[in-house]
Formats: C-alpha cells, sequence, structure tokens
C-alpha cells in the first residue's frame, strides 16, 4: 500500500531541508511529492525532478479551503496513474492538517507521518497571532519537529516545547538538532503513531513484571514424600505431601488479589529538552535510589542530553543500582520512574532543579 507522509509547519520553518533529506533516503522507492504553493516554493523542483522524482504541483490556493476537491481528486490521480510508494504531501503554510488528514482517510487510505515542523524562535509568536491554523496543525501531528533548536535558547525551547506538549500531549516532540539525528532515526521517529515516552514507560512495567515472574519462578516447586519445605523459612515451616505444590512465597508485587498492574503501580515520565551533567543525573539518581519520601522506586530508565551539549547520558535504575552510560543523540531526552506510593510531585521537583 502507498504510504502517505504530510510535512505541514508556517512559513520558513524548515520543511524543505528535511524533505529533501528524507527523499534522498528512499532511493528505490517511487516517490511523489504534492506541494501546494500559497506565497512560496515549497521544495526546489529542479532538484527533485533531477533526483528522478515526480511532482504533482497545486497551485490555485489553500489547501484548507478552495482546494479541498482539487487536492482530493490530484490525490486519488496520483495513486491511480503513479502507484507509487511514497507519496509525500506538503501543504501551504496556512493549511489545516486536520482538513489533510480527513481528505487522506476518506481516500481509503492511512496517513503514514503526520509531521508539523515549528520554528523555535517563532513558534509562540505564532501559536499567539495564528492560533486557528497553527492550532490545528499542532494538534493534529503525531511528530512535532522543533526547528532551529540550535540557534535559539534552551529557555526559550523549553518554553515553546511546553506550550505544545498542553495542546498535544501525545505527539513526540523533537528538540534535537536534526543535523544530531541519523535520518533512519528520524524516520523512525516519524512513523511512531504514538509518544514514545508512553512506550517508554510500558516497556517499565513490562520489564518489571518478567521481574516478577523471575521471581515467582524460583519459588514454585514442587515436594514428595513428606520433604519439608523451607521456601521462606524465618516465617514459617510447613510440609507438603504428595506432590503438593509449594507456593510459600509467591511475589506480592504480581498478584494483589487479580488486580492490573496500573491498579497496583504508579509511574512519572517526562520528555524535556532539559541538559544535564553527570554529576546532576547521580545525584537525581543516587536520590531516587535512596530517599524513601520519594515513595517505592521499582525502576527508572531515560535517556538525556549532556550538559556539554556533545554526548547523551542512557541511565537504568532498578532498585538502589543504577548504571549510567555514553549513547547516540535521540530525539529529545525522555524518563520515566516507575514504583508504588511515589510522590510524582517531588520527583518533578527533583528533576527540574537537578
Amino acid at each position: 500500500m502507498t504510504k502517505i507522509d504530510v510535512f505541514s509547519g508556517f512559513l520558513g520553518a524548515g520543511k524543505t531541508t528535511l524533505i529533501k533529506r528524507l527523499i534522498n533516503s528512499y532511493k528505490g522507492e517511487k516517490v511523489v511529492l504534492i506541494e501546494n504553493e500559497f506565497g512560496e516554493i515549497g521544495v526546489d523542483s529542479s532538484f527533485l525532478k533531477d533526483a528522478g522524482f515526480e511532482i504533482k504541483e497545486i497551485n490555485s490556493g489553500c489547501i484548507c479551503c478552495t482546494l479541498v476537491g482539487d487536492f482530493t481528486k490530484a490525490l486519488k490521480e496520483v495513486i491511480e496513474q503513479y502507484n507509487p510508494d511514497r507519496v509525500i504531501i506538503e501543504p501551504s503554510g496556512v493549511g489545516k492538517l486536520s482538513d489533510i488528514k480527513r481528505i487522506i482517510e476518506k481516500a481509503g487510505l492511512i496517513p503514514n507521518m503526520l509531521v508539523t515542523v515549528v520554528d523555535a524562535s517563532k513558534g509562540k509568536l505564532y501559536m499567539r497571532n495564528f492560533g486557528e491554523f497553527f492550532n490545528d496543525q499542532v494538534k493534529e501531528a503525531t511528530t512535532i519537529l522543533i526547528s532551529k533548536v540550535d540557534r535559539t535558547p534552551e529557555a526559550k525551547v523549553l518554553e515553546l516545547a511546553e506550550l505544545i506538549r498542553e495542546k498535544n500531549p501525545n505527539a513526540n516532540i523533537i528538540t534535537t538538532p536534526i543535523a544530531e539525528l541519523e535520518t533512519k532515526k528520524l524516520i523512525e521517529i516519524f512513523e511512531k503513531d504514538k509518544s514514545m515516552l508512553n512506550e517508554l514507560i510500558e516497556e517499565l512495567h513490562h520489564e518489571h513484571d518478567d521481574d516478577d515472574d523471575d521471581d515467582e519462578n524460583e519459588h514454585e516447586h514442587h515436594h514428595e514424600d513428606g520433604e519439608e519445605c523451607h521456601c521462606h523459612d524465618h516465617e514459617h515451616e510447613h510440609h507438603h505431601e504428595d506432590g503438593e505444590e509449594c507456593h510459600c512465597h509467591e511475589h506480592h508485587h504480581h498478584h494483589h488479589g487479580g488486580h492490573d498492574a496500573d491498579e497496583i503501580f504508579d509511574n512519572w515520565g517526562i520528555e524535556t529538552a532539559q541538559a544535564v551533567s553527570k554529576k546532576e543525573l547521580e545525584i537525581f539518581l543516587d536520590k531516587l535510589a535512596n530517599d524513601d519520601t520519594l515513595g517505592i522506586i521499582l525502576r527508572a530508565k531515560g535517556i538525556l542530553r549532556a550538559s556539554d551539549n556533545t554526548n547523551w547520558y542512557y541511565f537504568d535504575l532498578v532498585d538502589d543500582t543504577y548504571d549510567i552510560r555514553l549513547g547516540k543523540p535521540d530525539y529529545t531526552g525522555r524518563l520515566c520512574v516507575i514504583g508504588a506510593n511515589i510522590d510524582k510531585n517531588k520527583i518533578s521537583a527533583l528533576f527540574l532543579k537537578k
């Protein structure tokens, strides 16, 4: 089935450079670009034609208003005439992403990527002055890429990311300069239909459940002919006969009278462009491991940009032990904590002040 990739964003957001880079990675695929020009040239047509890609240009107005019929027709024509592997749609900066998404679905297709590019230095201004169009692009996207972050103060990027997250809490928000990310990694992020932070939270819950299963298996065994069981000697001592199964120490985290894990465990997670030093990260993890006022911390995991801006820290905490290692850049920093009766406000305050 043809993949439909949509890249929206206000004027000057940096879509052109991004699309060129992605197209260069699609060698071997039949790609068609549909662009809607509204007072700007979205992509250098000569570049694309030289690269062997087909271009369908729509020049008579804005997709979200006068061009809905034309755009629907253009999309169907492209699919029928070219049978492409991928269609890239680049609407004008004042196109509504919700309208484009609806047209794609009306054609019986499912969007593969819904990406909105936001200029780090102008995003707040656009949000205030062009709310109807700008907010629609933000709310409907599955990934929001903040461009020009390397030329914008960190505090301004953090503020914009929070404003965006208020409008779309489920999208992946890329706050890392895209030059630092491999194209393969970008595509992986763009094709996600849910937040990678949520995936991290699910992963930690799953890992903890696996640990519980391992603990339980260690304590499940059979006894024959009156053999004495010392599964948990300091609590009780008893005998099993004729192969009776022993469950002397079934893991209390795993069962809880049949409750779901979500009823038992708490989790706290955050995505952030905030950079940290190794010392700051160690202080934070030491607190998680040893400060009982934070609750019972079972697992923590994350990826954060190092304050020297050349490295990224990958860390993992289990009970009171953690490790920190260097790794490749990711789309933004993120971390998650799971446990029981955890104080989310305290953990948040602890991390944010580092």
